[in-house]
């Protein structure tokens, strides 16, 4: 009788059934927040009741958002690699994170169009203070759609705001940071950054540095002869121009 069950059990990822445990936890926290909570209520255990609902769907929203990127990225990898994982593991976090965090802000009485339109002055100054994060976030979704690279590939990267040239292969793709494992260890590049770099691909090995060496005494010696002869031949030309200028 129990044979089904346990042959499903033993399919079934534990990355799964945490998504869907706490995806379960997060509705029903909406379900509760909404039919007995109230942000607005002059009664102190429905402001509790919404207050603690909010908190229940954003932990078990982003608990639940991780797990099922974890288990979507593992079935795109064993079926299309992972250049196609990568992409669809962005996608179902970034969605997951956006759905989470409309919930609670409608859970706590803060509207869409009140978010949007009220608090300007504290959009800019959060706008101002995430501009890095932002910066690399939307670089992130257009390198994903743009596909300069793909997971897996060797690359070389040129730019001057990280130095280089940087060669190596692309470990992941993330959405703040690309990481480029190098002959020195792997490499976070912001995404910001890789955006305005130029970036090809790359198959042969990297060229060898040539180190910087300093001159030494034989150096030194040529360049104080040289130095030595063009003075001479100045002093020497000085009373031939001084005849030719009589």
């Amino acid at each position: 009788m129990n044979e089904p069950w346990k042959a499903l059990e033993q399919k079934v990822r534990p990355d799964f059934r945490k998504s869907v445990f706490f995806g379960l936890i997060a509705l029903a926290g909406l379900v509760v927040g909404t039919r007995l909570g109230d942000i607005d209520a002059p009664e102190l255990r429905e402001r509790l009741i919404a207050w603690g609902s909010a908190l229940v769907v954003a932990v078990a929203g982003i608990i639940a958002t991780r797990t099922a990127s974890r288990e979507v990225h593992r079935i795109a990898f064993a079926r299309g690699g992972d250049a196609a994982a990568t992409p669809l593991r962005l996608l179902v976090q970034l969605a997951g994170y956006l759905i989470t965090v409309f919930v609670v802000c409608d859970l706590v009485g803060i509207g869409l169009r009140n978010l949007l339109v009220g608090g300007a002055v504290t959009g800019v100054i959060l706008g101002l203070a995430a501009q890095p994060v932002l910066s690399n976030l939307f670089a992130g979704l257009v390198l994903l759609f743009a596909r300069p690279y793909v997971p897996g590939q060797r690359v070389r990267v040129f730019s001057g705001a990280i130095g280089g040239p940087h060669y190596g292969a692309i470990v992941s793709a993330g959405l703040l940071y690309t990481v480029l494992d190098t002959a020195d260890g792997p490499l976070n590049i912001p995404n910001s950054a890789l955006l305005a770099s130029a970036v090809g691909p790359f198959d042969g090995d990297p060229p060898e540095e040539t180190p910087d060496v300093p001159p030494g005494p034989a150096d030194d010696d040529e360049a104080a002869a040289v130095a030595t002869a063009a003075a001479l031949a100045e002093v020497t030309d000085e009373p031939e121009r001084k005849q030719n200028g009589d």
